[in-house]
């Protein structure tokens, strides 16, 4: 269930925003040309890439896992976690414009709490979506990835020309809706109507509203399943 956010929770996230988007993409970049992002354990990181080998974020560590080894380190700066994985620094800019700065040696402010809330707000979503990608099954659905440039997870699924079809997501906050929050953002802009015209992307069901619901997890199926009938009927 969700809890209150802890005062630490922005600032971990934006932390952990620029190292997915500088550390954690890159390296997968560089052995399979992929940059999505996938829920760990404690975190987010990559899923297995190459021959074996895996970068995540577990509490306040980042990690980094090959055939008959795991080793560990403290989330400090871009720097030392580009060096502990062993890539350059830096987003790849001819996949994506990062919305993070690069500062090598700024100390990330990554806090305990902060990340278990993140982590918290990940594991739930991802329940969510994966549900819904079952539900709607017949719709061609994408699998549930996490966009290092935005920083949110997210599927797709829906009419295979457009209409209907729909990115169906939550963010942990952005520009956008400063809290965590769940979207649905329709592809047609002729079906941002109603609910869809909340954002410039879609529907929205912010992290305050879910804890006001007697039930979080009943009123976050029914946000994205009412959206989902809407655009592309009753599975």
């Amino acid at each position: 269930m969700l809890a209150p956010l802890p005062a630490s929770f922005p600032a971990t996230r934006d932390a952990l925003h620029a190292l997915a988007e500088h550390v954690l993409a890159p390296a997968r970049y560089r052995a399979d040309g992929h940059i999505s992002l996938v829920c760990t354990p404690g975190g987010f990181g990559t899923p297995t890439f190459g021959d074996g080998e895996r970068v995540r974020v577990d509490g306040v560590e980042l990690v980094h896992e090959r055939p008959g080894t795991t080793v560990r380190v403290a989330i400090t700066t871009l720097h030392a976690a580009a060096q502990f994985v062993g890539v350059p620094l830096g987003a790849p800019r001819e996949v994506y414009t990062p919305a993070t700065e690069c500062v090598p040696d700024a100390t990330l402010t990554v806090d305990a709490e902060g990340v278990r809330a993140l982590a918290a707000w990940l594991d739930f979503a991802s329940g969510l979506l994966n549900e819904l990608r079952e539900r709607y099954h017949h719709h061609t659905p994408t699998p549930v990835q996490m966009w290092p440039e935005h920083f949110d997870l997210a599927c797709e699924f829906g009419g295979t020309e457009g209409a209907g079809r729909a990115n169906y997501g939550a963010s942990p906050g952005d520009d956008a809706i400063g809290e965590p929050y769940l979207y649905v953002g329709p592809w047609d802009p002729a079906q941002r109507t109603g609910a869809f015209m909340r954002c410039p992307f879609g529907a929205a069901c912010s992290y305050s509203e879910l804890l006001a619901a007697t039930d979080t997890k009943a009123a976050a199926r029914e946000f994205y399943g009412d959206a989902a009938e809407l655009l592309v009927g009753a599975a």
